[in-house]
Parts: C-alpha cells; structure tokens; sequence
C-alpha cells in the first residue's frame, strides 16, 4: 500500500509538472496567439527562429501583400500565419531578401 501512494506522489509532484509544461510548450508567453499586430507577430517569429529565419517589417510587408488571400482581417495570428510565412521566406532567394530589405520592387 506505501508504495502505491509513493507513486501517487512522484506522479503528482514531478509528472503532473512535466506534463503541464509539455501541454503549454507551444503557447507563447506573451499570449498573443491569434490576435497579434504586426510587431508582435514579428517579436514573437523572432524569438522562435533561427538567424536564417528572422524577419523584417519590411519582409512582412511584402508576405501580405503576396500573400493577402490567407489575411482573414488586420489581426497576425501566430498559430495561422507563422507557417506559411516561414515557407515563403524560405522560397526568397539571396537577393530578394536584399531587395525587399532596402525596399525596392
């Protein structure tokens, strides 16, 4: 019978925690998931991406214009853009980055 409730215990007091933070590892701390303005969205991209991946206001920019049929409103959610955002970053060559960086077409 101890043993059954040593076991009880270690389950709640270390595996109820790591279960908890396994549960809410994608959530962002700031909790601006789905309604995010542009420089959150481009924060919270930031802290998750490599250097390779970071993003620029203006690089943001041009993604919704090219990409304005996936904007449901102004809003820049986190869980719905960051994806198709990271895909079509990857698509840009060197020198589209460049361009689209010191703003020309």
């Amino acid at each position: 019978m101890q043993l059954i409730e040593l076991r009880v215990a270690f389950y709640f007091k270390y595996m109820n925690q790591s279960f908890r933070r396994f549960i809410n590892r994608d959530q962002s701390p700031a909790g601006i998931s789905q309604n995010a303005t542009k420089e959150e969205f481009l924060t919270e991209h930031n802290r998750l991406s490599p250097l390779s991946l970071q993003a620029t206001i203006p690089l943001l920019s041009r993604f919704k214009i090219e990409k304005a049929s996936i904007f449901k409103n102004s809003t820049w959610s986190i869980d719905k853009l960051r994806r198709p955002f990271i895909l079509w970053l990857t698509s840009l060559t060197a020198e589209e980055k460049k361009n689209i960086k010191q703003g020309q077409a």
